[in-house]
């Protein structure tokens, strides 16, 4: 099935106006957001020649309780800062139909990045996070499929440690962000 957005296209949030309506969690989002350098002057040359492109949008399906969203989002909009990608939120709750569409290994996680055309047609997406963050949730979800196994919270929580120390303390992570978006717009 082809997967398409035109009909939820001018109906989110400006980033401005999701990081003025967060009741959680504003401060780390900017801060994250503020914490944000190139470390590859290529890499922003490559998002500054997106403006010689006029066929791309990117809509953000996300909630400000969400850790990955607080952490990844930031980059995600710095990133397309100076791209002249239109950019817009949808807030998950009042999107579920879009979360439902965006899955992730079966289950609802966001942020989901999702690029598409003028007319809505979905290009690609990006999330929830890193691929090299995300790889032990892949293995956690392969490994345990029962959710009603006694040893499945104890294990989701070993997996969530993992994550955590994937991200690590400083910003290395965001330059995984910025590669893997990169990535994924050439190839449309």
């Amino acid at each position: 099935m082809t997967k398409s957005l035109a009909h939820k296209l001018g109906q989110g949030l400006t980033p401005q106006g999701f990081i003025d309506a967060m009741t959680k969690n504003q401060e780390a989002f900017l801060s994250w957001g503020d914490k944000f350098a190139w470390a590859d002057e290529d890499d922003k040359e490559f998002f500054e020649s997106l403006n010689n492109r006029d066929d791309l949008r990117c809509v953000i399906l996300a909630a400000d309780w969400c850790g990955d969203v607080v952490r990844n989002v930031p980059v995600v909009l710095k990133a397309l800062e100076n791209s002249g990608v239109p950019v817009e939120f949808l807030v998950q709750e009042e999107h579920m139909d879009v979360q439902d569409q965006f899955l992730t290994l079966g289950g609802r996680s966001i942020p989901v990045v999702i690029f598409v055309d003028t007319g809505g047609f979905v290009l690609g997406t990006w999330g929830p996070r890193p691929t090299y963050v995300q790889e032990p949730m892949v293995k956690f979800k392969k490994e345990n499929p029962d959710r009603e196994a006694p040893d499945y919270q104890t294990n989701l929580a070993e997996t969530r440690k993992e994550i955590m120390a994937r991200y690590g303390e400083g910003t290395d992570y965001q330059q995984l962000i910025v590669k893997e978006l990169r990535e994924l717009i050439s190839s449309f």
